[in-house]
Parts: structure tokens; sequence; C-alpha cells
């Protein structure tokens, strides 16, 4: 009973010293609002039933466009709504340019690669990056032939369901991971050829891939080129070339079935402007309406909510908040997205959110799919071409529908790290031309 009581007492001083630190610690440094915590859980008991950004959302209106949450002992700052995560991420982009140190994957990556790398480092393997995929013709006509040559095989893969129910999950995600894995291999790979399929099962499962070396850089002193950060990188590569793609296409897929008249507008403007033609990404500039639903698509997918979390890199005081060097920091771009000050219309689908009043593409500072500042998505580019050829290509050939008996889209998104569809079917059905 002793030992009981000794065990007993030091629970309760340590849940008591744990509440007095906090409380004090945001007291004494101004550090930004957040909602009452719990000894050691922090605020995890908020988030267990409707999901962390979903939470961050709904106390964003109650503390504001800066407040802090915790999980577990880790502190975070929230940053809600275009014009808070734009003065951080934009217009103090040095102070918020460090990504944090997430446990998992520093165990994973120990800092190497290029979405969870930290300092120079980063900087380094970042601009290694992207001038090598400038390099192997991201932006360039070359590109777009790797991509519509990849549009034929997913269109075949397509037509050899003949309008029976399938789903598109693993062929969409093949395509698009072929492209990714042309540039760093060197060839496509077939989508039955068993080590693709191996590989697309790992990137689903997040476990390391590996790669194989480049041609490296010889003017750094202190070189960063090696095996561990070399295979970081395509890891990363792979991983963010195939999933919010691939997820970003089966969403448009889906809006199309959801929204038929949609459909039907885009491809009306695709046969006005393309015809039988291959489409290419120029094309996009003809294509007001077609350009608009692929970003509201996106926006209104909300591929990744919370952005990677970034870390300060120093004390900074921002908007009246103090946060110290090594702040953990949301950007809720979700927030971003769904911003009622940015879009006409911010809570449902409607391509009019990308269109002026003489239905001419209209971009959106507040669209950030690809977050924003210098961490912004290095493959913007590549995944911007994609989708829109990809996408295009498909509206081209085939009318999206429902199979028989099934009388609703279903646009519950699959729990995971970033919001893709859940496994459904569809057929698809042969237009004629």
């Amino acid at each position: 009973m002793e030992v009981i009581s000794i065990i007993l007492v030091t629970v309760a001083a340590f849940f008591i010293l744990h509440y007095l630190n906090t409380w004090m610690n945001n007291k004494n440094t101004n550090f930004p609002p957040g909602p009452r915590i719990l000894p050691l859980i922090g605020n995890l008991h908020s988030v267990l039933f409707k999901g962390l950004h979903q939470t961050l959302l709904e106390l964003s209106k109650t503390y504001g466009s800066v407040f802090s949450i915790q999980m577990g002992m880790k502190k975070m700052v929230v940053l809600a709504g275009y014009d808070a995560v734009k003065d951080a991420l934009v217009n103090h982009a040095e102070e918020f340019e460090e990504r944090a140190r997430v446990p998992i994957f520093e165990k994973m990556d120990k800092g190497m690669g290029l979405s969870f790398s930290h300092g120079e480092n980063w900087k380094i393997m970042r601009r290694f990056t992207i001038s090598t995929l400038r390099d192997f013709g991201m932006g360039k006509t070359s590109l777009e032939e790797k991509i519509a040559e990849e549009c034929s095989h997913l269109i075949q893969r397509v037509q050899s369901f003949k309008s029976m129910p399938f789903d598109n999950s693993r062929h969409i995600c093949s395509a698009v991971a072929n492209i990714i894995v042309s540039i760093l291999l060197g060839n496509r790979m077939e989508y039955e050829d068993p080590h693709f399929k191996r590989l697309l099962d790992l990137i689903y499962e997040n476990i390391k891939i590996m790669g194989q070396r480049m041609v490296l850089e010889k003017s750094y002193p202190q070189s960063y080129f090696h095996n561990d950060n070399l295979t970081g990188l395509i890891r990363s590569l792979i991983n963010a070339g195939t999933d919010t793609t691939s997820a970003s296409l089966r969403w448009c897929l889906l809006m199309m079935i959801k929204y038929p008249h949609y459909q039907e507008k885009v491809q009306d403007e695709i046969t006005k402007v393309i015809g039988l033609a291959q489409p290419t990404y120029s094309h996009r500039l003809q294509m007001p309406f077609t350009n608009a639903v692929i970003h509201e698509t996106q926006r209104i997918s909300n591929i990744v909510p919370m952005s990677l979390p970034h870390e300060t890199t120093r004390d900074v005081n921002f908007r009246g908040y103090n946060l110290p060097k090594g702040t953990h920091i949301i950007p809720l771009l979700t927030s971003v997205l769904h911003d009622k000050k940015q879009f006409k219309t911010p809570e449902v689908f409607d391509p009019n959110n990308f269109l002026d009043s003489e239905e001419q593409f209209m971009t959106n500072d507040a669209f950030m799919a690809f977050s924003a500042g210098r961490r912004v998505c290095v493959g913007e580019k590549l995944a911007r071409m994609e989708l829109f050829i990809f996408f295009t290509s498909l509206l081209q050939k085939f009318l999206f529908c429902l199979p028989p008996g099934v009388s609703e889209v279903d646009l519950t998104p699959a729990v995971g790290f970033t919001r893709s569809p859940i496994p459904h079917k569809m057929c698809a059905i042969p237009r004629i031309q």
C-alpha cells in the first residue's frame, strides 16, 4: 500500500507540475492561445472522432487565425486562413522555411532526401532536384510526349473493360507513377510487371523504396550526394509524384460523375478546341472551363489538408505572438482552400470559383493545393501538366458514369495522410467521335 501511495502521489505531482509549467510557459512567452490541455495527452482527446484537420478548422472559429494545440507533449501552432498562411510562408518565408522534425520521418529518412530534410541539406537537395527535373524535361515538350504515351496505355487499359464497372485506382496510380519512374529510371514499366506492382504497394505502405545513384554535381566542398541522401530523395519524389496526382485525377473523374452537366460541358470544350487531336498542356489556355474544373477539384478535394509541417528557424514575433525557434507549425491549407473571403462559393463544388464574369479562367493566390513559399511542391509544374493531359485525354475518349444499380457518388475520403477517394467502381463508355 505504501508503494502504491508513493506512485499515486508522484503521478499526481507530475500532472500538476505539467499543467502549471504549460500555463506559465504560455503566459510568460505570449504564446498563441488554444484549447485547454490535459496532462500527458494534451488535446488528443479532441481529435479522436472528427479527425485533426476538421478539429483545427472548428478551433480556428474560436481562437482565430493563429492558435496553439498540443498533441501529447508536443506543442504546435496552427495558421488558419489565407492571410495568416501567406503571411508566414511567403512574407516571412525565411523564418518559417524549416521542416518540422516528426519522429516517424526522422527515423525513416534521418533528415535526408527532400520532403523532411533540414537546413543546408534541404536547400542543396531542392536545387539539385529542380535542376535535374528540368534537365529531364519538366516544363518541356519532351515530357509532354512521355505523358501522352502513358495516356495511350491508360486508355487501352480502360477500353479493355468494355464499358463494364471497374475500380480505376490501381490503373490511374500506375499511369501517374510511370511518369516519375520514366524520369528517374529512364523507362516506363508495364502495369502487370511484378516489380512495378510491388513498387506501387510500397508507395501505399509508405516504406522505403530503393533507387539508383544519379550523376552528381561536384561543386560542393562537403558532399551531400551520397546513397542515403539520394535514396531518400528518390523515395520522396516517387511517393509525392504518385500519390497526390493520382488521387487528384481520381477525384476529377468522380466529380464528373457526380455532376454530369459539368462533364458534358468539359467534353463540349474538348470537342471544340482539340477535336480528335492529342491534348497538350498548351490547350489549357483555350479551355478555361476545363482548367477551372481541374482547379476546383483540387480545391474541394483538399488532398493535403494540413500541408507538411513547418518549423520556425529562429525566435520570431508573428502577428503579436512570440514563437520560439523550433516551434512546430501547421499551415492549415484546408482553411485557405475554403476561405470565404477568397472564393465565391467555398463549401460546394463550383468551377465558377476560377472563372471571371466573362467565363475566362481566373487565377487565385489562395489556391494553395501545392502549399506556398520556399517549401512549395517542387513537382507542381509536372503535376499540373499531368492532371490536364490525363484528364482531357480520358474525357476525350470516354463518358464516365456510375455502374448500373448504383445511384449515389460516394465522396467519402479514405483514411490516411492524404485525402484520396475510397475504392469505388465506375463505367467508362466510349464516346462516339
